[in-house]
């Protein structure tokens, strides 16, 4: 076979999606992946470590074939033997029946996060709940803060179209690090400085790479942000600033909105954020001195408790100014909410489902160990089906999460390309396909393109991907539904049809994406927003956002409920996403490890004197969840007072065998739930124990 490239999409971050051209050396492997430059927002950009997924394709230690386990949990390989498939699906379905008879079927819970965004090897796992009955699940990791609080605002998850950036004027990029996690739009930040002359400005509590090429870099305390975009509108509004005729025509903005804002003072939110008023004030003018204003915004500053008050009261920025009205003006969170798709088949949402209980799987910890709250009076999990994501290392309290993971009478089935934490901990094993080796459809956020990303090369061993288990499964289970009858190709194109108003998979093959971009004007809301009076929302309806609105602001504000830095805990701590990794993906691949070095502490240099740490040490974090040992690395480009680790490692990668999610707490936030990852105040230490070889003596307590 003579190499070629072939189109392809990448299956792990949700806002890039990046069409790919990949080279295809023969039937079985592949060589250097590319940027697909034909399509309109990869423009031929991806990241550095996309482009050797040959590392991850062809690594030695890939799962292939089924595997039992005969020794111990959570020690890995060298615990299992190879079994075949019939043996691993009868020994799953025998599993599950005895359970759903014993117990009922909510006793078992498909367990599933976005380790792939294609769409059929993803939310295929809702039939087996819907179809056998099991416990369904609220998925928190990511979004669902954001969502809420962007929603509460717009009334619908879509914003500008980011090709536009290169007509701003100026761009803000609040709470992302897209040189790190999406150099999609460092590329057309790149456009807007070079056709149009635009500033950058980046707004995160630590000098990213992001920040490193900004014009002007916020450096606010983690969680503040909704203070400082409250400031911003009152300089507007006291300074006539602010566009009136929109603010008019468009939203709910009252005398009462105008009252409320009065007292956000610059003062004010420089004693919360830490930035100075001065700062404050001149972003505000920045801001306020063109209507091509682009901010694009980020998940970071949302996985906190007040994320969603942080979100909507930031949307309401280009409100103020009127910067939906122009080309390269306006806002964009997401633009997933804008696909018309029908997955009515895909998931079997035609199955009665609604009587089943539903998990928060940011709380799998508390809900493995028996929280009756969590249960809802309905019996223990006694059964984890689990695809696409990682929970020992992912989810929020691992403590918790691996003693629930640990417990003798939880029989755990891990569908997998690696051996992870998390499928350490398994009884069954089952080796999944990459997404060069099965077929999918994808859609994205941050651009509006449905893309194929067609099967490419054989299957290594006896890999199989999701749906084609599900379909395994559901034969021993003897459960029918007609997506099971199709394979991947027929379930997209069905998919596409009941769609009605998508391409059909024919149309799709011909380039490999259909872009679905709304006009200008509907993308901009000029036609107006989603809400019920087609207006934009200062004071949102937070109940129609979820069922915890408790308490929230009525107009936007800074919500004080974050797990503020006390005497007991004097920091903050922010767990930053790493350059080299996608959560847990990539920390198996050679080049990205040996890039990535190990996991740092990143603390002020006058903290490290403060607290007595030496640099280059290990250090130990903690707080009433658990301990951390990791190496204390000094480094001005936070306030004081803040600490910030880049990981996802595995666990096994922290010296004492548990990483950094061990610190962050389960609690959800309001009010829909979500994961509160960069909302945690911890104490330090200097780690005054020994370490041979990872196995570390007790510290002392001095």
């Amino acid at each position: 076979m003579v190499s070629q490239r072939k189109r392809s999409v990448c299956p792990h971050d949700c806002p890039s999606v990046c069409a790919l051209d990949v080279e295809v050396l023969d039937e079985k492997t592949i060589g250097r992946v590319y940027g697909a430059k034909s399509h309109s927002y990869t423009a031929g950009v991806i990241c550095a470590k996309v482009s050797r997924y040959a590392e991850r394709v062809h690594h030695p230690d890939r799962l292939l074939y089924p595997l039992k386990r005969v020794g111990k949990r959570g020690v890995g390989i060298s615990e299992y033997a190879r079994i075949g498939w019939d043996e691993a699906l009868e020994t799953i379905a025998h599993r599950f029946k005895h359970i759903a008879d014993e117990y009922g079927a909510q006793a078992i819970w498909p367990y599933h996060y976005a380790g792939t965004m294609g769409w059929m090897q993803r939310d295929g796992l809702d039939r087996l709940r819907h179809c056998l009955g099991t416990s369904r699940q609220h998925s928190t990791f990511c979004i669902t803060l954001a969502d809420a609080g962007w929603k509460a605002g717009t009334g619908t998850k879509r914003g500008s179209d980011a090709r536009l950036m290169h007509k701003s004027e100026l761009v803000v990029i609040w709470g992302g690090n897209p040189v790190s996690t999406q150099v999609n739009v460092m590329h057309h930040v790149t456009q807007a400085k070079r056709v149009s002359g635009a500033k950058l400005v980046v707004i995160d509590p630590y000098r990213t790479k992001t920040a490193e090429k900004a014009d002007m870099h916020l450096m606010l305390k983690p969680g503040t942000d909704a203070a400082l975009a409250c400031a911003v509108i009152h300089v507007l509004l006291e300074e006539g600033l602010a566009d009136r005729d929109y603010l008019a025509r468009h939203t709910d903005f009252s005398d009462v909105t105008e009252q409320h804002f009065k007292t956000r003072t610059p003062q004010w939110a420089a004693e919360i954020t830490g930035l100075t008023e001065q700062e404050i004030i001149e972003f505000a003018h920045l801001y306020a001195s063109t209507r091509k204003s682009f901010l694009r915004i980020g998940y970071g500053f949302t996985r906190s408790r007040n994320g969603s008050t942080n979100m909507h009261a930031i949307s309401c920025l280009p409100a103020l100014t009127g910067a939906w009205t122009v080309e390269g003006g306006g806002a964009l969170y997401s633009q997933s909410g804008m696909y018309a798709l029908n997955t009515e088949l895909l998931r079997a949402l035609d199955v009665p489902h609604e009587h089943t209980r539903v998990f928060d799987q940011s709380r799998i910890g508390p809900v493995l160990c028996g929280d009756d709250k969590d249960l809802q009076d309905g019996p223990p999990v006694k059964a984890l089906f689990i695809q696409n994501t990682n929970p020992a290392v992912v989810a929020p309290d691992t403590n918790q999460v691996l003693k629930g993971l640990a417990r003798e009478d939880l029989f755990t089935v891990v569908h997998e390309q690696f051996m992870t934490d998390t499928a350490r901990w398994a009884d069954i094993v089952l080796p999944a396909t990459m997404f060069l080796e099965h077929d999918d459809m994808y859609t994205a956020g941050g651009h509006t393109h449905i893309q194929l990303g067609p099967k490419l090369i054989d299957v290594p061993g006896e890999c199989r991907s999701n749906h084609d288990v599900l379909r395994g499964l559901f034969k021993q289970l003897d459960l029918h539904h007609p997506a099971n009858d199709m394979n991947e190709r027929e379930l997209i194109e069905a998919t596409l049809k009941a769609s009605e108003l998508l391409p059909d998979l024919a149309e799709l093959e011909k380039t490999g994406s259909v872009d679905c971009a709304l006009p200008f004007a509907s993308a901009n809301f000029k036609d107006g927003f989603e809400t019920k009076d087609k207006r934009f929302h200062f004071s949102p309806d937070w109940s129609l956002w979820g069922p915890n609105a408790e308490g929230m602001p009525a107009i936007a504000d800074f919500w004080d409920v974050i797990d503020q830095s006390n005497d007991t805990h004097p920091l903050r701590l922010v767990t930053a996403p790493a350059r080299q990794f996608l959560n847990t993906s990539f920390t198996e691949t050679p080049t990205s490890v040996r890039m990535e070095k190990q996991p740092y502490l990143l603390i002020h240099p006058d903290d490290i004197d403060r607290y007595n740490l030496i640099e280059g040490k290990l250090v130990v974090l903690g707080n009433a969840l658990g301990e951390v040992l990791i190496e204390a690395k000094a480094f001005d480009g936070v306030q004081r007072g803040t600490v910030v680790v880049e990981s996802l490692w595995p666990n096994h990668r922290f010296v004492g065998g548990i990483g950094i999610n061990a610190l962050v707490s389960a609690e959800a936030g309001k009010p829909n739930g979500g994961a509160v990852y960069h909302d945690t105040a911890v104490w330090i230490k200097q780690y005054a124990g020994t370490v041979h070889n990872n196995v570390q003596s007790e510290p002392s307590d001095e």
